[in-house]
């Protein structure tokens, strides 16, 4: 894990602290302090940690003083890479997230219908593994929604479910050739089935209207709240542009900052659009510098560009090096030449220019990458761009990054420490559910299902690690994650066999990298530590996990969450105790 600095002494000077935290353990981004009990905070920052008499005798008298009866005190959380609005959107619409199962998916689908009288029923959350091989039919839409069109993500957003009438408005029929990037799925006669792959699903979005402004903030103020209730006190947002439906929510970054509704600790990454070509990439660049610029100025930090290299394996889009074991119809798409290996959004030249073009207008790239092609590819932008731009061997203030990382190829994985590219883990998906056995392991293989997730390999050949959730794909929770890359295993399911246990994570690893290591990457110098003088940016579980058996970890949750100060989640409601 990057280290900024060790650790400042405790204060020495008498002060009197708006928060005294005592008689519990405190985690300082790095590690289990190995003798701190208590933390105080005045005027929005940290003022002391040591033992509780050292705290006392250094603070003076609190004005609130909470008794920790030995739960854990850590930074908060900082998601590396999350969709706030759309999450927040997506809870307030037709939310599947929460539903399990085919008939009690549409279930919901009616039960939402009846209760709105929208033009369109549009939502998402839906699992691939509730229907056979993923792909959910039109004519299960049909029998509750016949008369409007219905547009739902499912929940990695990389394909959408849709009914009949979404089609016939879309003009979807055996005809309709699969766009670049994208395909629809057909039965054995061409015809679309109701699900729409990649950039398939932008045949039918386009046609839904346009989120309001209003909607678009009731989106972040609903997906803030949410995320300070599990202990997450900053984020990235994972895409500021259009993709999948959604616009770019910068306008509602800096509304809400501008109002003093965002509590958070936001950064932004802006899209770089799959129409991306070796002709547009300087316009693309001086038109990110120009709202990077605006955004900054409204205290809203969007210093990095969001690539996303390639799709998943579940539907066979994640760009592989080798075949995938069963037959895709996806010819045509731009990664080519062989359509049984994926995709990949952008050619590799102008995923090369475009990389060295963004590093040196002093951007951080964010890449999505899946398959071991995608990752390769990766790397190999991130060095093209390193020497193009003059780096070579010397370090570099980029903070380049790679989410997701799910297929690594052995001999790839020194390159992330080499190059400083820092790996970006959603570890909640590092194990075997329904998905990975079902859709997953069949078409990779025993070998290359043995190189999935390789977080330790990763943290063992040197690379800095960093954590997020990308919600809404999966939940915001960092304790599900955290349980995850520890055990390999899906919480709550002690039985499971775990998923390549050999890269599981110590606890100490895995929340250094949720807290510290995710803030490092976001450029927030002053938080994801627990240290004199940096903000008070505190979360407070109800146990100490360090006390947990590894199984029970998925039950940790965050009794009070406090950004610069100012608490934003207080679950127990009586915080001041002695």
């Amino acid at each position: 894990m990057r280290r900024l600095r060790r650790p400042m002494p405790m204060w020495k000077a008498t002060m009197t602290a708006d928060w005294v935290f005592h008689s519990g353990r405190v985690f300082d981004g790095w590690r289990l302090h190995p003798s701190a009990t208590a933390v105080a905070v005045r005027a929005g920052r940290i003022i002391a940690v040591g033992t509780d008499d050292e705290v006392r005798a250094a603070a003076g008298t609190a004005a609130e003083a909470v008794n920790l009866h030995g739960r854990l005190l850590s930074p908060g959380f900082t998601d590396a890479h999350v969709h706030t609005v759309t999450a927040g959107i997506e809870r307030l619409g037709c939310d599947l997230s929460q539903t399990s199962g085919a008939s009690a998916l549409v279930a919901k689908v009616s039960e939402y219908a009846a209760g709105t009288h929208k033009a369109w029923i549009a939502g998402g959350g839906w699992y691939m593994h509730d229907f056979p091989g993923g792909t959910p039919t039109k004519e299960l839409l049909d029998a509750v929604a016949p008369d409007r069109p219905v547009y739902l993500i499912n929940r990695d957003h990389h394909g959408a479910w849709v009914n009949s009438v979404a089609l016939r408005m879309a003009g979807i029929d055996a005809g309709t050739p699969d766009p670049a990037d994208g395909r629809v799925e057909r039965d054995e006669k061409g015809n679309p089935t109701g699900t729409l792959h990649e950039g398939a699903m932008d045949l039918v979005n386009r046609l839904i209207p346009a989120l309001t402004q209003s909607e678009m903030d009731q989106g972040l103020l609903e997906g803030q709240q949410y995320l300070h209730g599990l202990g997450v006190t900053g984020w990235q947002e994972a895409i500021l542009g259009d993709y999948a439906g959604y616009g770019d929510a910068s306008a509602s970054y800096r509304r809400l900052l501008e109002s003093g509704q965002l509590t958070g600790r936001a950064t932004g990454s802006m899209w770089v659009p799959r129409t991306t070509t070796t002709e547009n990439i300087a316009e693309l660049v001086e038109e990110f510098g120009e709202r990077r610029r605006i955004n900054a100025a409204a205290g809203f930090p969007t210093v990095s560009a969001k690539i996303m290299v390639d799709g998943v394996p579940e539907n066979q889009t994640a760009a592989m090096l080798e075949p995938y074991l069963r037959p895709c119809s996806c010819a045509g798409i731009a990664g080519g030449p062989e359509p049984d290996r994926g995709l990949t959004y952008l050619p590799k030249d102008v995923l090369l220019q475009a990389s060295a073009a963004l590093d040196a207008a002093g951007f951080d790239l964010h890449m999505h990458v899946i398959g071991d092609r995608a990752v390769r590819d990766g790397l190999d932008a991130v060095e093209h761009a390193r020497r193009h731009n003059g780096h070579g061997g010397s370090r570099s203030d980029r903070r380049h990054h790679m989410a997701h990382i799910q297929i690594v190829h052995p001999t790839d994985i020194p390159r992330f420490a080499a190059l400083e590219v820092t790996a970006n883990a959603q570890a909640l998906w590092a194990c075997n559910d329904q998905q990975m056995t079902e859709l997953t392991v069949p078409v990779l293989g025993r070998e290359r299902s043995g190189w999935q997730y390789p977080f330790r390999s990763l943290v063992s050949s040197g690379a800095a690690l960093a954590m997020g959730s990308d919600w809404p794909v999966s939940t915001p929770d960092p304790w599900q994650a955290i349980h995850v890359a520890v055990s390999r295993r899906e919480p709550d399911a002690p039985s499971v066999e775990p998923l390549v246990p050999a890269e599981s994570l110590s606890l100490q690893t895995a929340l250094a990298a949720y807290t510290s290591g995710s803030a490092w990457l976001n450029r927030q110098e002053e938080a994801g530590r627990i240290e004199p003088g940096l903000l008070a940016d505190i979360a407070v579980m109800n146990t100490d996990p360090f006390e947990l058996d590894p199984a029970d970890l998925h039950i940790v949750g965050a009794d009070l969450t406090m950004v610069g100060g100012q608490v934003v989640h207080d679950r127990l409601g009586q915080r001041i105790t002695v």
